[in-house]
């Protein structure tokens, strides 16, 4: 199936993420005070959203990127979580804050933290995703920050593509007849 820029209903505009984004950022300022944060980015989806994000948090801030993929091509996960690189830092004894675009199946997200989990003995590791759509979800992970909740949509903008195309767009928009 294909999708045009012209057949996007708009889900989230800039203002909604943005506004959302600050608050999210109130959460992270309050929870962390001063204390330093390590923030993993999962690219290419959530560089949008952990750019915004950091940029209002007030304590100091390490920004570490990683790529992981679920999709592949299309529009539904595939359950396999592909590690295309995730060489990071040493983590132990950090605040890590781990910025995702969605979550979904919850694959993803369990396979990351179970990795941290495996190697590093974090002081702290939360979660934050820009969606949650709960009614997908396989696994019994949750985010412990997230901007909004969805339905089952498959959604792209701001960060989120198909097939690497839409992730410029300042909104968050779905087909709706997908």
């Amino acid at each position: 199936m294909e999708i045009k820029q012209e057949d996007l209903k708009i889900l989230f505009t800039e203002e909604q993420i943005q506004d959302r984004i600050k608050k999210l950022a109130d959460e992270m300022n309050r929870l962390y005070k001063n204390e330093e944060v390590t923030t993993i980015c999962v690219l290419k989806g959530a560089v949008m959203f952990a750019a915004d994000l950091v940029k209002h948090m007030k304590m100091p801030v390490k920004m570490e990127f990683i790529r992981l993929s679920s999709y592949g091509t299309g529009m539904v996960s595939t359950g396999k979580v592909h590690a295309v690189d995730i060489s990071l830092p040493d983590l132990n004894d950090k605040n890590v804050l781990i910025i995702e675009d969605i979550i979904d199946t919850g694959h993803t997200a369990k396979f990351l933290l179970d990795f941290i989990n495996n190697n590093f003995k974090t002081k702290s590791t939360k979660f934050c995703s820009l969606l949650d759509k709960k009614i997908s979800r396989i696994t019994d992970i949750e985010p412990d920050y997230y901007g909004f909740t969805i339905d089952d949509k498959f959604v792209v903008g701001y960060g989120l593509d198909y097939d690497g195309y839409f992730r410029n767009l300042r909104y968050i928009g779905y087909k709706a007849n997908v």
